[in-house]
């Protein structure tokens, strides 16, 4: 490898191909042990006695060859390096079928429980005490994992103080309680169960509205935009999240309570424009008004065709002011947690909450530390990382790196050398964006996408890279959930408003959380251990989106 090259951690040569390391170990290692602990472990099939003795070497041990592994520097270096496992990846080659989830099962505590009640009119109340005797872990698996309405009903009821419609016992609210402050607050008994029956696609809708979907039962928070469907049901909010982690606010587009989406395959193209749509608004009118740029609409949601001027005349008020104006908001944050579950242990496994949402918010230039010595400093934005590293790579190669991706990306060729077999990293793409698999993927089932254009963020795109946009985050997330993701992380990397570099594209990950790869010690390093080739990845992913209606 190239000095540069070696410096800069990146498999995306200037050459426009893409560069990996192969380990090919082979060595010794020197026998410290002291004692031999042989014994039988159990027996075979036939009755003979399986023993221990083969981890009881005697003298050195010679590892010569061990299986080869690949080293891929990722595209971008500040995520790491992934490390492809040839024996591991080899098998799932010739059998590319096997790279999705199963289903989860059907399940049914309270189906079990009826084996072992009597026959009677007081069936359903004997349940209904066995539910209530079961174990806190058992009643948070079932919560999770039931596919049984009534189970989720049952465990509703033991959650939270329902209130119900005299009429047809259907619930209609939630019960509250008054604080010592005169605030009053949903009556929700055990809140870990709560989230957890909440949140499973099973619960009936008029639980999931009464519990959590009906505006205000969340607490306080204002909706401040909104998006109806023209022809079709999808409705969003947007609401205002004001004491929030992310500092001066965030806002999240939620699907509303008459257009319940719980699953990926019933999310539809319009959702995604829609939430997609509150995003663009919300940026637009809070960088007008920042520039001073005139906003007519107020009280309704802006149009298609009223979005596009706007945009441009952020754009232009924002080229013609210079330094030492510049903008005190000058960065998106947007991202998208889908799906949630909960380990009877208590972990919450996904960041998630009921109904399909995203979040974005715009972020400060600066922020101030206190310090004399600096008073302010950067504040920080995962898009500036990428920023810092495209500048670097333009310094040691004299090459665009969005370039030499692209390139890549087009030139690619397979690990194992296998040219009868799938060799494309493409899944889908239009003249405006591409959604591939990257050579080095954080998940093991990461996808990206990337404007293909020179846009950098959402400010710079235009009504027709925006509707290529949604489309292309739309067929992500289809195609991960028909391959059996359930917890999705969606993030974007986008440019500063104001940067000087015009190279920079707009760049989403999507990352995949999957049950045998939690995330430990190698992952915490950035070490990204994966099991198949990225190729064979981006053919299953190929075949899910043949069967998509675009």
């Amino acid at each position: 490898m190239k000095e540069s090259m070696m410096n800069l951690k990146t498999c995306v040569d200037p050459s426009g191909q893409f560069i990996y390391g192969i380990h090919q170990p082979g060595f010794e290692v020197r026998n410290l042990r002291t004692s031999d602990e042989t014994g039988t472990l159990g027996i075979d099939e036939t009755g003979a006695a399986v023993e221990n003795r083969a981890s009881f070497p005697s003298g050195t041990v010679a590892v010569d060859p061990a299986d080869r592994v690949f080293e891929i520097p990722n595209a971008f270096p500040f995520r790491g390096a992934t490390f492809i496992a040839k024996s591991w990846a080899d098998k799932k080659a010739a059998h590319p079928e096997t790279i999705r989830l199963p289903e989860p099962p059907a399940m049914s505590l309270g189906a079990v429980l009826a084996k072992w009640v009597p026959v009677s009119e007081n069936n359903d109340h004997c349940l209904e005490e066995m539910f209530a005797a079961l174990p806190e872990p058992i009643q948070l698996a079932t919560a999770v994992n039931s596919t049984d309405p009534d189970d989720l009903v049952r465990l509703a009821n033991l959650s939270c103080r329902l209130i119900f419609n005299a009429d047809d016992d259907h619930p209609i609210g939630l019960g509250f309680k008054t604080l010592p402050d005169d605030r009053q607050k949903p009556d929700i008994i055990h809140p870990a169960l709560f989230k957890a029956v909440a949140n499973n696609p099973y619960l009936p809708d008029a639980y999931k509205k009464a519990m959590v979907l009906r505006p205000g039962i969340q607490g306080p928070n204002e909706i401040v935009g909104e998006w109806h469907e023209k022809a079709g049901d999808g409705h969003v909010y947007e609401y205002l999240r004001k004491n929030s982690y992310i500092p001066w606010g965030h806002y999240a587009a939620n699907m509303a309570d008459d257009a319940v989406r719980y699953r990926i395959r019933d999310l539809t193209l319009a959702d995604i424009a829609g939430m997609r749509h509150l995003y663009y608004q919300r940026t637009y009118v809070r960088m007008a008004d920042q520039l001073d740029v005139e906003v007519t609409a107020t009280g309704h949601s802006l149009t298609g065709h009223e979005l596009e001027p706007l945009r441009q005349a952020v754009q232009q008020a924002l080229s013609s002011r210079k330094p030492p104006h510049p903008p005190v908001f000058n960065r998106t944050l947007w991202g998208w947690n889908f799906g949630f579950d909960y380990a009877p242990s208590h972990y919450r496994l996904h960041a998630s909450h009921q109904q399909v949402h995203q979040q974005y918010a715009l972020l400060p230039e600066t922020v101030e530390t206190g310090f004399n010595s600096c008073p302010e400093w950067s504040s920080y934005g995962c898009g500036d990382l990428v920023e810092t590293f495209i500048q670097k790579y333009r310094q040691e190669t004299g090459q665009s790196f969005f370039d030499c991706y692209l390139k890549a990306i087009d030139t690619n060729q397979r690990m194992d050398g296998d040219k009868n077999r799938p060799g494309s990293l493409i899944v889908y793409q239009d003249d405006r964006v591409r959604l591939f698999v990257p050579k080095a993927q954080t998940s093991q089932w990461e996808l990206q996408l990337i404007t293909r254009m020179p846009v950098g963020n959402i400010l710079e795109a235009d009504t027709a890279t925006r509707n290529s946009l949604n489309r292309g985050i739309y067929v992500a997330v289809q195609v991960l959930a028909a391959l059996g993701a359930r917890l999705i992380t969606s993030i974007e990397f986008p440019k500063r408003f104001d940067a000087p570099d015009l190279t920079q594209r707009l760049l989403y990950a999507f990352l995949p959380r999957l049950p045998y790869s939690p995330g430990a010690f190698s992952e915490a390093q950035l070490r990204w251990i994966n099991g198949h080739y990225p190729e064979d990845f981006a053919d299953a992913c190929r075949n899910q989106v043949a069967q998509l209606s675009l």
